[in-house]
């Protein structure tokens, strides 16, 4: 009888839920739909984790296509969208939800440029969110100002402490980075890149790989040092990963 496949994964422990061992809480959005538009995993890890404390349903699309997709059978409570996506700018789609009728109660703006934020808002977005995303308390705070009949429950939830960073979904994330910086990305390309590096460094903690994703999108050169980067990056979180033997 031939042996199994040893499990590529055996050695990642899965995330602990930061809830486990916990009381009964409050969720005070129970009931809400959040749809996240966000291309990286990484970066949609902690919001997974707030609204499953919170007790809303979290959507989450990769791309401006299949956000539209989703919002031609629901409307969610509230939206956040990262405003560098694969197939376009996030503000387009902030500006389709703010017009829209009905228009959802939270649109929310995010990006790990923090020059995101005045054209986020000037397309109609609600607030707006600096990658890395804050502590649990700040993002109930924020949502608190825009639900009124939630604002007791909102203003009244402890803070958390989030585990760390996956390093299956980082890794995911910067082969994703990786194949694009492969090819000739031009200069669409280059900022696109370099906005995504930029918020999963951040989330990351990677102040080096951060700068050199925000340079990358604003249009300066230095794009074969951003492979370099990303390249002995894939190689240590590969080596988290790698089979047991």
């Amino acid at each position: 009888m031939p042996h199994p496949e040893p499990n590529p994964f055996a050695r990642i422990p899965l995330p602990a839920s930061p809830f486990s061992g916990q009381p009964g809480h409050a969720q005070p959005l129970q009931g809400l739909t959040i749809l996240v538009v966000e291309d990286s995993r990484l970066a949609c890890e902690a919001l997974r984790l707030f609204a499953q404390r919170a007790g809303a349903r979290l959507r989450r699309a990769e791309t401006l296509e299949t956000a539209r997709a989703h919002l031609r059978t629901y409307r969610p409570d509230v939206a956040i969208v990262d405003l560098g996506l694969p197939d376009g700018r996030g503000e387009a789609l902030i500006r389709e939800l703010a017009l829209a009728r009905p228009r959802s109660a939270v649109i929310i703006g995010m990006s790990g440029l923090p020059e995101g934020r005045g054209p986020a808002m000037a397309e109609g977005a609600d607030a707006f969110i600096d990658k890395p995303i804050g502590s649990y308390r700040d993002f109930c705070a924020l949502l608190s100002a825009f639900l009124p009949d939630r604002q007791d429950m909102l203003r009244a939830e402890p803070g958390f402490a989030l585990p760390a960073p996956d390093p299956l979904a980082l890794h995911d994330d910067l082969e994703r980075a990786a194949e694009a910086l492969r090819q000739d990305p031009g200069s669409a390309g280059q900022r696109f890149v370099g906005s995504f590096l930029a918020g999963i460094a951040r989330v990351a903690q990677d102040d080096v790989l951060a700068e050199a994703g925000a340079q990358a999108a604003r249009g300066a050169p230095g794009l074969q040092r951003l492979r370099d980067l990303v390249d002995r990056r894939l190689a240590r979180e590969g080596a988290l990963i790698a089979p047991v033997r």
